[in-house]
């Protein structure tokens, strides 16, 4: 009789392939009596899938050995499946294993649930000596490294194995036939592990010692050419520093090369590594050309050096992440900047005034995280002595917690920080009052943060707006959470609720002290008639009277505007590439659809809101384009 082997993944996006269940697989195969005694199949489905559907496939296949990789973002529907398949069957084996189980058995399995077993690390030697007790009968998981299991009432975990150095131990799942092709849509590679940093809020390089071993160049050659033939149409590269070695520059212009050659994939997504502004440029240069990137990552975290210091990552030079972000502005490159809040250290002073550095840098987008307290994390590990609070996020599906306080930050402060985040990025991200907020910032009227800060109390007063209370709700909820957060506020306001916005903008700018500048109210007109339209659609004017600057409609798409020559030279600085000489005071703005897709009401707000959310990032995919007319 044959063992059956079933492998769940519960992924976060759907059509995702799930490379770490291919190494086990690939990796237990190369062993004769596991070849011979068990029989794989991959289970994969999106974590948002119906639970009771998900249970009841898995029921059918009535596996002896059940396989689970575990994150947050699968736990709490990962959890209730569980529970229905140990009712079901008994006798049956299962191995747990990922991030959010790893060293905490005691949170996730009862101490009587004896057939069930976590794996502590990498997964491939213990799964394998995992198997081979299972096969030979009678199993003693004493034998097998790295994994913790109950015994009589009794935690017992074993030592682990050294990391795997030889990295070409593991067969590639690729090549070997263990992912049947047409069956996923996005790939993900590795080619090599660890982390040389070790980041507070990150287990990677808590979890590898910071060492990192490679792949060999040819077996990964060989992955990325499979991808690109077999049409997958995505590919995330899954180091945890993308650009770290100089290889990753040949590799990349490969990666292009293949999707010359095959049509595949895409686009391509990766981790930035921290320290190499210059190749990264390099790479991403080389990925726009190829036409697989249109955004950049930069992983900054937090401007605050008191912050790095005290989340160990004061070793990544923040120089790195401004220059990285400079160099790709300059090259016309999309790129967009991520922070978290609220990590140990940071005040919320700190955090407003970086976030008002980044904008005064010309940042093209800014995205502020949650700050979420993963097991396994030095912040973790150091919780008490940060004084971490967290929350968890309300789902049934996650199992999320957000970071709400520590000693530097209460909860009202926290909140206050998610507040300004959405202002800045209804503001500034999206370009409601870019160019307002550039004039003010300039002229020494009004800071970034203090124009933020200032939208923040007049939002709060005006309930009887939709962006509004979906602000005030997330920020009660732990809305920010959500993947689709800063996409959802994109559609909001740039369609949904555009002319609600116009309204509620042309009331808070009269509110201020700096209105009585005529140049702060032609900024303003600049920054109405430029607002992006982030779908395929004819430009729509707002219900505003204009007393400074002049527009007329040539068509559907384009207009020509009369500025004044204060506000004249502001865009020209910033938006009105390739010109020389004089600020042109007479513009022509034309707004390109090309990249964009039409509103399709019917598809429902969930969906339009993940298609702002991928669009948002890529800034010069969807910003109007501005001539000398």
């Amino acid at each position: 009789m044959t063992t059956s082997v079933t492998f769940v993944e519960l992924t976060a996006y759907e059509g995702v392939l799930p490379l770490a269940t291919g190494y086990l697989q690939a990796y237990a195969s190369q062993d004769p009596a596991v070849a011979a005694g068990c029989t794989f199949e991959i289970y994969s489905r999106q974590a948002t899938s119906d639970r009771a559907e998900v249970a009841e496939e898995l029921i059918e296949r009535a596996s002896d050995v059940y396989a689970v990789s575990c994150y947050l973002w699968n736990m709490g529907i990962t959890r209730w499946v569980l529970e229905r398949l140990y009712e079901r069957f008994p006798d049956a084996q299962f191995i747990l294993g990922g991030p959010q189980v790893m060293n905490h058995m005691q949170d996730y399995v009862a101490p009587h649930r004896e057939n069930v077993v976590v794996c502590n690390g990498e997964g491939e030697r213990s799964f394998l000596a995992y198997l081979q007790q299972v096969v030979g009968g009678e199993p003693d998981m004493t034998e097998v490294p790295g994994v913790s299991f109950w015994r009589d009432g009794t935690l017992v975990t074993t030592p682990r194995s050294e990391r795997i150095k030889s990295l070409d131990e593991v067969p590639s799942p690729f090549t070997t036939g263990v992912f049947e092709p047409g069956k996923y849509v996005s790939a993900i590679l590795e080619t090599n592990r660890g982390c040389p940093y070790n980041c507070g809020f990150c287990a990677w390089g808590a979890a590898t010692n910071d060492k990192v071993y490679k792949f060999e160049e040819d077996r990964v050659r060989r992955d990325i050419e499979w991808i690109c033939q077999n049409q997958y149409q995505a590919l995330f590269i899954a180091d945890a520093n993308w650009g770290i070695s100089p290889r990753d520059v040949e590799l990349t212009e490969f990666i292009v090369a293949c999707k010359e050659k095959y049509g595949y994939p895409f686009r391509v997504d990766m981790a930035a590594a921290k320290n190499r502004p210059d190749r990264m440029a390099q790479i991403t240069e080389t990925l726009v050309k190829g036409g697989l990137v249109t955004s950049q990552t930069i992983s900054l975290q937090t401007m605050d050096s008191h912050t790095l210091d005290m989340v160990q990552r004061s070793n990544i030079r923040l120089s790195a992440y401004t220059t990285l972000q400079t160099t790709l502005r300059e090259k016309d490159i999309n790129s967009n900047i991520e922070l978290i809040w609220p990590l140990p250290g940071e005040t919320l002073d700190t955090y407003r005034q970086g976030i008002t550095e980044l904008c005064r840098l010309r940042a093209d987008v800014i995205i502020v995280y949650p700050q979420l307290l993963l097991y396994n994390t030095p912040i973790y590990k150091q919780r008490e002595v940060f004084g971490v609070q967290t929350a968890r996020v309300p789902s049934e599906i996650a199992e999320a917690d957000v970071v709400t306080s520590t000693n530097w930050v209460s909860v009202p402060e926290y909140e206050e920080g998610v507040w300004f985040a959405y202002a800045m990025h209804s503001l500034y991200n999206v370009r409601c009052l870019y160019y307002l907020l550039n004039y003010l910032d300039r002229t020494g009227l009004a800071s970034f943060g203090e124009v933020f800060a200032n939208a923040v109390t007049y939002f709060k007063n005006r309930p009887d707006s939709a962006v509004t209370q979906y602000f005030a709700d997330s920020v009660k909820t732990l809305g920010n959470y959500d993947f689709r957060d800063s996409g959802m506020v994109a559609h909001m306001v740039l369609r949904a609720h555009r002319a609600e916005f116009d309204e509620l903008l042309a009331t808070f700018v009269r509110t201020q002290p700096w209105w009585s500048d005529e140049g702060a109210q032609a900024a303003f007109e600049l920054d109405l008639l430029a607002r992006p339209h982030i779908y395929a659609e004819p430009i729509v004017f707002p219900d505003y009277t204009f007393e400074h600057v002049r527009y007329e409609r040539v068509d559907d798409n384009r207009f020509t505007m009369t500025l004044p020559p204060a506000i004249a030279e502001l865009l020209a600085d910033l938006d009105l590439t390739g010109h020389d000489g004089p600020a042109p005071v007479h513009v022509s703005l034309e707004n390109k659809n090309d990249r964009k897709i039409p509103y399709m009401d019917e598809l429902g707000v969930a969906h339009n809101a993940l298609y702002c959310q991928g669009l948002f990032v890529c800034l010069r995919d969807f910003l109007p384009v501005f001539t000398a007319a």
